[in-house]
């Protein structure tokens, strides 16, 4: 079946003599590592001129260390690009909210593992696949159909974009991701990879992780958070996947404020996933929302709201999805 999904992916390209490959706004190294493994397949393949851009921030700092690592392969992302190049989605989708693409763009691809969006039919090449924890799996067995060997560095990459989604396949790994991370492993650049999961992070940092365990209360197995103001937009991400490792908890939500914009980011532990439908249910019409089964983040435009009131009315609403008693006493990690 991969094989097909190549040639179908091949064949979409070959007309352009040059292309965008396009990842989420504010790329994770999932988002990262297969936008630059997916450039590599189509210069081997089709000896193509490949372009990969990106619009947002790259903040956190293990992912400004990965594009370090990487030789800086990713530029900012302009309007003429969109425009003028067509385009391959990557780690997002049409009408996901996440991503720059507009009504002018040429959608050749969509390469995807978050929730299925009936507009990616709108493209040429489209694999969706919600049941696998990372996008870098399925252009590690698009690699591996078409028999282009990674070189150290992406293979490096590749590993790190499925160990980081999937917390190192224990939280929503299928046995594709199994499969890709054990041939990726004796590929990677071990000292590489230690430089990039232990980069050096600012004070903010530490400051922020401070703000976030006082303003952290606990509702059963329920985290929630909501840590004001970020000078990123990804903050809210990294902070929830630190208050999941909590004993006993199931589910985070984590909230905080970027460019008059309430960012959240969901989390869970939870075997039945569903990450990315409660944040489509609580966002509503609000905002956009999406991702898939344990991690899902969006935004809500503040529009003169309060962050503060907007987060507490989220949260309340992630409690009744979730089904938390409403009496239930809201218990500080910090006492």
């Amino acid at each position: 079946m991969t094989k097909e999904r190549v040639e179908s992916l091949l064949q979409v390209v070959e007309p352009h003599e040059q292309v965008l490959i396009l990842p989420h706004n504010d790329p994770d190294p999932d988002a990262i590592a297969s936008a630059v493994a997916l450039r590599h397949l189509l210069v081997e393949a089709l000896d193509r001129v490949v372009h990969v851009a990106y619009r947002g921030i790259i903040g956190r700092a293990e992912n400004k260390a990965l594009v370090r690592y990487l030789v800086r392969p990713l530029r900012r992302l302009t309007g003429a690009d969109l425009r003028q190049l067509p385009i391959i989605l990557i780690d997002t989708q049409p009408g996901a909210g996440n991503n720059a693409l507009v009504a002018q763009s040429t959608l050749l691809a969509v390469i995807d593992h978050h929730m299925w969006r009936e507009t990616s039919m709108a493209a040429g090449h489209v694999d969706v696949r919600p049941q696998l924890g990372a996008t870098s799996t399925i252009i590690t067995e698009y690699l591996q159909v078409a028999d282009v060997e990674p070189s150290p560095q992406l293979a490096t990459a590749l590993f790190y974009g499925i160990k980081t989604d999937t917390m190192g396949l224990i939280r929503g790994a299928s046995d594709e991701d199994v499969a890709a991370y054990f041939y990726l492993q004796p590929r990677v650049d071990v000292e590489g990879l230690v430089e990039i999961e232990r980069a050096q992070v600012p004070a903010e940092y530490f400051q922020k992780l401070d703000a976030t365990l006082h303003a952290a209360c606990v509702y059963d197995s329920v985290v929630l958070a909501h840590i004001g103001a970020m000078s990123r937009p990804d903050m809210a991400a990294e902070m929830a996947d630190l208050l999941l490792r909590l004993q006993g908890i199931q589910w985070v939500m984590c909230t905080g404020v970027y460019k008059e914009a309430l960012i959240l980011a969901i989390r869970t532990h939870s075997r039945r996933g569903g990450a990315g439908t409660l944040a489509q249910e609580i966002v509503g019409q609000w905002g956009t929302a999406g991702g898939h089964g344990t991690m899902a983040g969006g935004q809500v435009p503040l529009n003169g709201q309060s962050a503060a009131q907007l987060a507490e009315q989220l949260g309340q609403l992630a409690l009744q999805y979730l089904e938390v008693e409403p009496q239930t006493e809201a218990k500080p990690i910090l006492l």
